[in-house]
């Protein structure tokens, strides 16, 4: 770092000493001139452009030199241009100039009057600059030659010849073309040579400096490109293979490379597609070392975006896709070396070629993907290390064809997951599902299903390169709530291929292991209870429908059955009732029985597997809202349940939760519905006062004074509730009773936050008691 400062320090002194010296030379020149004494005016500008046969100058340093001196010699052209035209003295001139001392002077003065010669018409254009380009042979050191071929190139541009017609005197584009392509040959070979010069521990350093001179070298080719004279015909016959041969000849992966990527740059797209074959084949000669790469991601992205602003400007009989294609195999077999991201990056390419030239031709698509899987397949050391690479290709189609279907249409896409690592292949299988069910993209036949959730695998079941160490329960639950979500977008508006679809989800989504399925399974039991709904609105169109519902049911039975196995016995409980309501819409005599037994196997989970009071209250709860619902059950199958969810209520350990528990059951007896009923209410007045009466006493036994009062409480909601809805056994006395027995007791409960919601929700109650059925009581 030491040595660095000091070299930029003193090449700030060498810049400064010498721009001083141009200042003052400049000035002495321009006040020469305006005197007329033009001899002593060269003799300044010789002084002054003596300081550009400095060597010690870096390449940043001398161009700001250069630039300063050059900016100085237009004085001069200015001068040149108005004096010596005039009295046609410029032949004269030209000759003078050639007599100063040393070459770099000499040229610079040759070249600011050669062109003022031009534009006097006096000379033949096409001897001068054939003069000019011959001249500055004599100047080998590369870095000035650079720049004085540059200067040459620069002051030229607005005199070269760019038509087609000739004449001795101004010469015709060709004329220009030879010019241009002999500079740009010459300033190559300077460029290339730079490369050689000095110790080889300055490698690093050399190359850096030809990279900020790279610029000069590519103004050639930039420069014929604005040639109006430069056919189609004259680029391919004449222009290019000049140019490639240079580029060849040279041998310098710097050179090669730079040029390459100023052709596919400067060039007009035109002259591009009529020269396909000849650039590709160009590109299988350069050094090892050249970055093919990114030389033809740049020419298919530029003909690419050619063929995407109007589909006509390509030709039918250029099969653009094909050409490409055939070339980045051949490269790539012949380059066993290149890195697998470079091979990638080229078929990334390939795929954005075929997706925005050829868009209804998946094949094009597939067919690159087919080549890379063959590539990695050949050779599975290529595949190592690269996995991002091989997921941000395999994002592109996805990306563009915005349809899963069309993806699923790929018959070489999946197969490449096996070359991405664990981690990789599973954020490319949540980006796909993501996008599905962003574009909300439906997957309607159970064999796309069947090759979705193929490709998916990754998420969906343990694989055998996953890490041995347990993934973050954030994360994970967080893939497996989306596999959830994409079933839903697996539907068929036919009910028999729906059928089919969940099916196929089951085969897969089983596979999941105990861990998984209690976020996959619950999505398709659903999807499952919908069709039971689909099949019984079709039921006057289609005659098997009865069938094809208790099939549907069977179906949920396993899947609740796999969850019951795997212990999520809250899950499985909760679906089972939900099932059960779904069987009892059926209202078929199958159906009964499967509703039946759904109802079963939650009392059963309920009776051995919930061992938490809190979690049997909340269980109980939920079996007898789900039974109270029911509405096609006979009295032989619905009386055992009633009374079972009775004597379930009465056995909880907590007295507050036998309380609730019993108090819920009365809701059976009162709008409970069976068969026999037709779907009218149960209305057994009877039960339903025996069991309020049952609740009453268990909340008697309770110790805590403010728990019971607050069961009373809620026991008086429910006796105004049935009183409310016709309950004739239910009474205004009863009512009175349970009102001064909570008033009695509430004095008794201690100061607090629960006593005074306690005595609120009381409060609120007497309200609705006296608006309702004009019964007054004094508020608490």
């Amino acid at each position: 770092m030491t040595g660095t400062l000091a070299m930029e320090s003193e090449q700030a002194k060498y810049l400064e000493a010498a721009k001083e010296v141009v200042k003052r030379e400049a000035f002495n020149m321009q006040r020469c001139l305006d005197k007329g004494q033009l001899m002593d005016g060269l003799r300044h500008a010789t002084e002054m452009l003596n300081e550009l046969r400095t060597s010690i100058l870096m390449p940043k340093s001398y161009y700001e030199l250069y630039m300063m001196v050059t900016m100085e010699l237009t004085h001069l052209t200015m001068y040149m241009s108005a004096e010596f035209i005039k009295e046609n003295k410029i032949a004269d001139l030209y000759e003078l100039v050639q007599h100063a001392g040393n070459i770099i002077p000499r040229l610079y003065l040759l070249i600011t009057v050669g062109v003022v010669y031009i534009k006097s018409k006096e000379c033949s254009r096409k001897d001068i600059l054939q003069d000019l380009v011959e001249m500055c042979r004599g100047v080998q050191h590369p870095l000035r030659g650079l720049f004085l071929r540059n200067f040459l190139l620069t002051s030229t541009r607005d005199v070269l010849p760019d038509v087609d017609e000739t004449s001795a005197d101004t010469g015709t584009v060709d004329d220009s073309i030879d010019f241009i392509l002999l500079n740009f040959s010459e300033m190559n070979k300077l460029w290339v040579r730079m490369q050689h010069q000095g110790h080889s521990r300055d490698r690093t350093k050399r190359e850096q400096e030809r990279l900020e001179l790279k610029i000069l070298v590519g103004t050639n080719l930039e420069r014929l490109s604005r040639l109006e004279g430069v056919t189609v015909s004259k680029y391919q016959n004449h222009v290019l293979p000049a140019i490639l041969k240079q580029l060849i000849n040279c041998k310098d992966s710097i050179a090669q490379e730079y040029l390459m990527d100023c052709i596919i740059q400067v060039f007009p797209d035109e002259f591009h597609l009529k020269t396909l074959d000849i650039f590709l084949d160009t590109c299988c000669q350069p050094q090892g070392a050249v970055n093919v790469r990114n030389i033809l991601i740049s020419k298919i992205g530029r003909l690419s975006n050619y063929a995407q602003a109007d589909p006509n400007n390509i030709p039918e009989d250029i099969k653009l896709f094909e050409i490409f294609s055939g070339k980045v195999t051949q490269i790539i077999q012949s380059r066993t070396e290149m890195p697998p991201e470079d091979i990638l990056a080229l078929q990334s390419a390939l795929i954005k070629l075929a997706l925005n030239v050829y868009p209804s031709e998946t094949g094009y698509v597939d067919q690159v993907l087919q080549n890379s899987f063959n590539i990695f397949e050949e050779d599975k050391s290529r595949a190592k290390g690269c996995s991002t690479e091989l997921s941000r290709m395999l994002r592109v189609p996805v990306d563009h064809y915005q349809d899963i279907l069309t993806i699923l249409q790929l018959e070489h896409f999946t197969p490449l997951f096996s070359f991405l690592d664990h981690r990789i292949r599973k954020e490319l299988c949540v980006y796909i599902m993501e996008h599905v069910i962003q574009t909300d993209t439906y997957i309607d036949s159970h064999d796309q299903v069947d090759l979705f959730l193929t490709m998916m695998t990754c998420l969906i079941a343990d694989q055998p390169d996953q890490p041995k160490e347990p993934e973050d329960p954030e994360d994970f639950e967080l893939q497996q709530s989306l596999v959830g979500r994409v079933v839903h977008q697996m539907t068929s508006s036919v009910p028999d291929q729906q059928f089919l679809i969940l099916n196929m989800c089951k085969k897969h989504l089983l596979n999941g292991g105990d861990k998984r399925i209690q976020y996959t399974l619950p999505s398709l039991v659903f999807r499952a209870m919908e069709l039971c709904r689909v099949y019984f609105e079709l039921k006057d169109e289609d005659e098997k429908w009865e069938k094809k519902v208790c099939k549907i049911l069977q179906y949920i039975n396993s899947l609740l059955s796999a969850l019951v196995k795997a212990e999520y016995w809250d899950l499985a409980l909760r679906l089972f009732l939900q099932s059960a309501l779904i069987c009892d819409l059926m209202g078929i005599q199958t159906a009964e029985t499967i509703a039946y037994e759904f109802v079963s196997r939650a009392f059963a989970i309920y009776e051995e597997e919930v061992s938490d009071s809190k979690a049997q209250l909340v269980a109980i709860s939920l079996i007898i809202a789900t039974f109270e619902r029911t509405i096609n059950f006979s009295e032989e199958n619905h009386e055992p349940l009633r009374s079972q969810c009775l004597r379930a209520s009465s056995k909880l350990l907590k007295k507050p939760d036998q309380c609730r528990a019993v108090s819920l059951c009365a809701h059976i007896y009162w709008s409970g519905k069976n068969r026999e009923n037709e779907g009218s209410a149960m209305k057994e007045t009877k039960r339903v006062l025996d069991s309020m009466k049952k609740a009453v006493r268990i909340s008697n036994q309770c110790m805590e004074p403010s728990v019971q009062v607050q069961l009373f409480v809620e026991l008086l909601n429910k006796y105004i509730y049935f009183l409310d809805n016709g309950c004739t056994d239910v009474t205004q006395a009863m009512i009175s009773q349970l009102v001064g027995k909570i008033r009695d007791d509430m004095p008794g409960l201690e100061a607090s936050e629960a006593t005074n919601q306690i005595v609120q929700h009381f409060n609120s109650t007497l309200a609705y008691i006296k608006s309702k059925h004009g019964m007054s009581f004094p508020t608490s």
